[in-house]
């Protein structure tokens, strides 16, 4: 399935072409993302040779915005998170997109977890069927609190960081599941060690 370069057609398939495969993150970007060259170029210039231990990469379309993509990298001392978003109508110029990058050191992260929902199939075999996992960080959330807070209200609503991750097997299906419990394992045995 071809996908259309950065600034093309809006018109995405609503099914995405399956990432899980891959064990290499630039096969697995070029194969899901629609601009792998912007989320490649971004990630590599901050990697700058590191190791990839593992990765987890997520697309949907939004209804407003258009094409929203994510890659999240651990090279064994740190988390690298790529985010491209289309820009919403009137924004900017038509096929505008925005392209973050953010580092979070894994000696940030406090706690680690991953809930997988089980079913059972017609022989009795216990199958995941959706995986959310969630990465706790030391930094505080940095959204505004609700309007008519007061300030002293404000600061018992703070609230850690978290980043969150999730697949289905109606999003993504079971490889790639089986890899974002894959990125958790592999984060949860880092987190708390002592990094070189």
């Amino acid at each position: 399935m071809s996908s259309p370069p950065f600034g093309g057609s809006n018109e995405m398939p609503a099914v995405f072409p399956d990432w899980s495969p891959y064990q290499d993150l630039d096969s697995a970007a070029r194969a899901y993302l629609r601009d792998p060259e912007v989320a490649l170029d971004a990630l590599f210039g901050v990697l700058r040779g590191a190791s990839v231990l593992c990765f987890t990469l997520e697309r949907f379309v939004n209804e407003v915005n258009g094409v929203w993509q994510e890659v999240v990298i651990c090279d064994g001392s740190r988390l690298v998170l790529w985010h491209g978003e289309d820009v919403a109508p009137g924004d900017g110029p038509v096929g505008s997109m925005t392209s973050s990058l953010r580092v979070v050191p894994l000696s940030t992260v406090t706690e680690v977890g991953c809930r997988r929902r089980l079913t059972r199939t017609p022989n009795g075999q216990a199958r995941v069927d959706s995986i959310d996992v969630y990465l706790l960080l030391s930094s505080i959330d940095d959204a505004a609190p609700p309007p008519g807070m007061d300030e002293g209200e404000g600061r018992s609503a703070m609230r850690h960081d978290a980043l969150r991750f999730g697949k289905t097997l109606d999003d993504g299906g079971p490889g790639q599941i089986a890899r974002l419990e894959e990125f958790s394992r592999v984060v949860a045995s880092l987190v708390g060690r002592p990094t070189l």
